[in-house]
């Protein structure tokens, strides 16, 4: 190898160190997405297990992916409506619950009633959204999202059966229906149901890729294709 040619050789590796070690940096740096399940009594099964699930499995698909974790009023024993016994991994009040990324929003029995006029919750669900990545809803954990104020000139949905509730309880908002979930800025609202498994495969997809989103599937036995799903994403 003559002089000109080792000159060249030594830039080129030069140049590749220089790409290399910083991205090797930033892969030490990363830290896992924070993600929060709001329970309360009589939360729906599907509503939480679906997502929860699904974003667990990020980590073996997307390291360090998300570190998922219950929240709730205090850390007593939550009974789902099915009667699932849930030890909330935190409280609202402790001190130890870490920020938030993305805020998940799960049905419960009185999503439509008395949830609504529990201020604690509401509160909490106020301010940890606001500051929150994402915040995702579904099926009537939307209710709970409107009344915290996180709906406002935002485009949403719901539970199908409840989307005539929630336009008379909020004539204000903008709700689209015969849809799996709607996007909007920061906002996923989903139906619910086995719905939820399409908004918390979309998440994964934004935040990962697609490729991501469609290995992780595989585990789960999920087709992910968006295309074969009905939703709406309201573009900035």
């Amino acid at each position: 190898m003559n002089i000109p040619d080792m000159q060249k050789a030594i830039i080129t590796l030069g140049l590749v160190l220089l790409w290399v070690l910083p991205m090797e940096a930033q892969l030490k740096d990363q830290t896992p997405l924070q993600v929060g399940f709001l329970i309360v009594d009589g939360v729906y099964n599907t509503e939480v297990i679906a997502p929860f699930d699904v974003f667990q499995h990020t980590i073996f698909h997307a390291p360090p992916g998300m570190e998922v974790f219950t929240v709730a009023p205090t850390k007593d024993i939550i009974t789902t409506f099915e009667g699932l016994k849930i030890q909330p991994d935190y409280a609202f009040k402790d001190k130890d619950l870490p920020i938030i990324d993305v805020l998940v929003v799960a049905s419960a029995e009185h999503s439509m009633d008395s949830d609504l006029k529990n201020k604690e919750m509401i509160s909490f669900v106020k301010r940890t959204g606001a500051r929150a990545q994402y915040v995702l809803s579904l099926c009537d954990g939307a209710f709970v999202l409107a009344q915290a104020g996180l709906v406002e000139g935002k485009v949403s949905t719901t539970f199908p059966a409840d989307i005539g509730r929630y336009r008379e309880m909020f004539p204000h908002l903008q709700v689209r229906e015969n849809v799996s979930f709607v996007h909007h800025d920061n906002l996923i609202t989903s139906a619910g149901g086995v719905k939820s498994y399409d908004a918390a495969m979309y998440l994964v997809a934004l935040l990962y890729g697609d490729e991501v989103a469609r290995n992780l599937g595989k585990g789960l036995i999920i087709e992910w294709d968006l295309q074969q799903i009905k939703h709406l994403i309201v573009s900035p």
